[in-house]
Order: structure tokens, then sequence, then C-alpha cells
């Protein structure tokens, strides 16, 4: 349901959808094209250079067998690379959902559909963190 309010059609070769994970939001373009990936106008690899970010980013396109039928569009904000790399890849899984419903069982399956909940837990008055009380002294 979350992703019908997030994915729409702006014209019918492209789709936008919001991907969200830790503090991180990914707004995602996706349109037929021959598999291009840039993200904040940079290639995938010049922006993650790290193998595990660039394989969380395209899992869903793999996944489903687009990765070279689908140009994408990424524009990322927030976070740290994780969680920019966890963001896309909801909003990627959330347009290609948009884009041909009949993905949406295979995303599904892979749990690619699901939004990752865990944020920081914020910092408590009193506590040295979210949950640390101050050290114990006898004397």
């Amino acid at each position: 349901m979350a992703a019908e309010q997030t994915a729409k059609s702006v014209r019918t070769t492209d789709i936008l959808a919001t991907g969200r994970r830790k503090t991180a939001v990914a707004r995602v373009r996706l349109r037929s094209g021959a598999g291009k990936i840039s993200i904040n106008g940079r290639e995938l690899n010049a922006y993650f250079p790290a193998v595990k970010d660039r394989v969380l980013v395209s899992g869903a396109l793999e996944l489903v067998g687009k990765q070279s039928a689908v140009n994408v569009d990424i524009t990322v904000d927030g976070g740290g690379p994780s969680g920019q790399a966890g963001a896309c890849r909801l909003g990627i899984a959330r347009a290609l959902k948009a884009f041909d419903a009949e993905l949406a069982e295979p995303l599904r399956h892979g749990k690619l559909l699901t939004r990752d909940g865990r944020m920081k837990e914020r910092k408590k008055y009193g506590l040295r963190g979210a949950r640390r009380g101050t050290q114990f002294s006898k004397r």
C-alpha cells in the first residue's frame, strides 16, 4: 500500500518512486533504456566504490532480469553510503513494481519491497547516549 503512495507515473515511460533507509532518502526515476544507472549525476561505480553497495543497489534489477532493459536515474540525500544504497534498492524495487505489476511477486519473495524501519535511537537527557548512563563513582 505504501508503494502505491510513493510510486507514480509522470509520463508513459517514466516511473517515479521513493526509497528510504535510516536517514537516507532516494528518489528514483525509471525509464526504458539500455541499463544505465546514474546516482546524483555520477555512474554507479563512481558513486559507490564498495562492491557490497553496488550489489545492493543493482540487486532488484538482477533479480527480475531487467538490468539491461531500463535506465535508472537516482537522486539520493542524507545518511551514509550503506543507508543510501539501501534507500536506492527500495526505490528501484518500488519503481519496478509500478513499471510491471507482474514483477511484484518475485520482488516480494526476495524481500526487496520491505522498508527497513531500523533507525538510530535518539539521545535521552541525563544519559551519555541513547541508553548508556553516567559512570558510577563510589567515592
